[in-house]
């Protein structure tokens, strides 16, 4: 009997995956670690860190030749998800499109996100 391949936790696109080298090239740590945290008026925040090694648990991603690490208790939260950079007139930042993401608040600094649902 074989396994079901495992559904990707997160894909970038080619910005993204084009930032995070530049972040890590110019960083004093080898790695970027994706996640999220409870905070913010509509419940949870994306976050993004320096990460010198994986932690327990995490989930190494490969993507377009890059790799980033997703913290062990995001990846329910994350599965499906692209990750894009976008540049605008005044800012430039990583925007998540996640599928298990239902409400944002207003500001666009928190998100309402359920765990995904696996099917059996």
């Amino acid at each position: 009997m074989s396994r079901r391949p495992r559904p990707k936790i997160v894909t970038l696109t080619d910005a993204a995956a084009a930032r995070v080298r530049e972040i890590i090239a110019k960083g004093e740590k080898p790695y970027l670690r994706v996640g999220v945290v409870n905070g913010g008026c509509a419940g949870m925040e994306y976050v993004l860190a320096y990460a010198e090694s994986p932690e327990t648990f995490d989930e190494l991603v490969e993507d377009k030749d890059v790799r980033i690490l997703v913290a062990a208790d995001a990846v329910m939260f994350l599965l499906g998800s692209e990750i894009d950079y976008e540049t605008a007139r005044l800012s430039s930042k990583f925007v998540f499109r996640n599928p298990n993401q239902t409400d944002a608040c207003g500001c666009g600094e928190s998100v309402t996100i359920e765990p995904a649902k696996l099917e059996g």
